[in-house]
């Protein structure tokens, strides 16, 4: 079989380029490049935490066949277990906090995964997502919680792919990596592997406003900076076991302005559509490259496309209660074409045509 021939879903994984971000190079001087995780089967970049969690799962023989996999997940998670589940005949049950974008709850459903929609309350609490989901894989026969933001199967998913993906494809010389963490797995594995490769390069929390992990990286202690975001799955109030001992630099906070400011940039001087944490990490890889200055290699993660946030963060009415229609760039009210209930002269030519 050839070499670029991929057995099937998790072999399609990983191993996408690294893309060049004119607009924000040119206007910083560095090299600014992006991750193109959102070009991996499942749509994410958590299609790599979702493969490892289940291979480890298996290898270890917690997760036999026919056996369930159950996740507490804001999305991409869930997505990418419940496309490797399809692939190896396991049932997949998904739970979610209630607060995410529509596109997500129907996206997994779609895939076949059975979805719990929970109500969205702090990790204290013992009703929170992660903790029901938990229980949830105790009560079901043959079942095992994935667990991604401590199964540290998720970190080491990133050390081995993604870190050593980054430094091949930069040859090794990058300045800074900076990423935002949600359960850490991206920023905390892909940071150990690139500082034992070269201890020099910073490696940098983006972490939006809401999150308590700036405060913890700069400080030494977990402190919520700002209001909630508007951002999903990133930007938590506690050190998980993936990002312990993440070898960190320093940390930048970004603001839902700043974010979504990024993300229209992104789309229409980039041509890429991608959703929030893209918008969080390519904001954070800019600021970076204006404190380093010019002649500087930055690399992020584009962690989804924007199809998944449709309803949100595309959305001009949910832009406007959230106070971001400027930042969108679409203040400008756009006059929508008359419509008329007159049947158009040249109807019946088009019917001929396309007859």
């Amino acid at each position: 079989m050839s070499h670029s021939i991929r057995r099937g879903f998790a072999e399609a994984i990983g191993n996408t380029p690294l893309i060049r971000l004119n607009r924000f190079s040119d206007l910083t001087g560095c090299e600014i490049l992006g991750k193109a995780e959102f070009m991996n089967p499942g749509g994410s970049v958590k299609d790599r935490a979702a493969r490892a969690i289940i291979e480890d799962a298996e290898r270890s023989g917690r997760l036999k066949p026919g056996g369930t996999v159950v996740e507490g997940t804001a999305g991409n998670t869930g997505i990418g277990l419940a496309h490797v589940c399809n692939a190896r005949g396991y049932r997949c049950v998904i739970v979610m906090p209630d607060n995410q974008s529509a596109e997500k709850y129907q996206l997994i459903e779609a895939l076949g995964a059975e979805v719990l929609r929970v109500k969205a309350v702090p990790y204290s609490d013992p009703n929170h997502y992660q903790k029901i989901a938990r229980r949830l894989a105790d009560e079901i026969p043959g079942a095992i919680w994935a667990n991604q933001f401590d199964n540290t199967a998720n970190r080491d998913a990133h050390e081995q792919t993604t870190g050593p993906e980054i430094w091949a494809q930069t040859g090794g010389r990058i300045d800074a990596f900076v990423a935002a963490a949600g359960t850490g797995g991206t920023l905390g594995g892909i940071s150990r592997y690139l500082k034992r490769e070269n201890p020099k390069i910073l490696t940098v929390l983006a972490d939006p406003q809401g999150s308590s992990l700036y405060h913890w990286v700069r400080y030494g202690e977990l402190k919520q900076i700002g209001p909630a975001s508007i951002t999903e799955g990133i930007g938590i109030g506690r050190v998980t076991a993936n990002l312990e001992g993440a070898p960190l630099d320093d940390a930048l906070h970004i603001t839902d302005v700043e974010c979504v400011r990024t993300v229209y940039q992104l789309l229409r001087e980039e041509g890429l559509f991608l959703g929030s944490t893209s918008g969080v990490n390519v904001a954070a890889a800019v600021q970076l490259a204006q404190r380093l200055g010019p002649g500087h290699t930055i690399v992020t993660i584009l962690c989804d496309s924007g199809a998944k946030y449709q309803s949100r963060l595309f959305n001009r009415k949910w832009l406007s209660e959230k106070g971001l229609l400027e930042a969108a760039g679409l203040t400008q009210q756009v006059q929508p074409a008359s419509i008329t209930t007159e049947t158009p002269r040249d109807l019946d030519g088009y019917q001929r045509l396309s007859a």
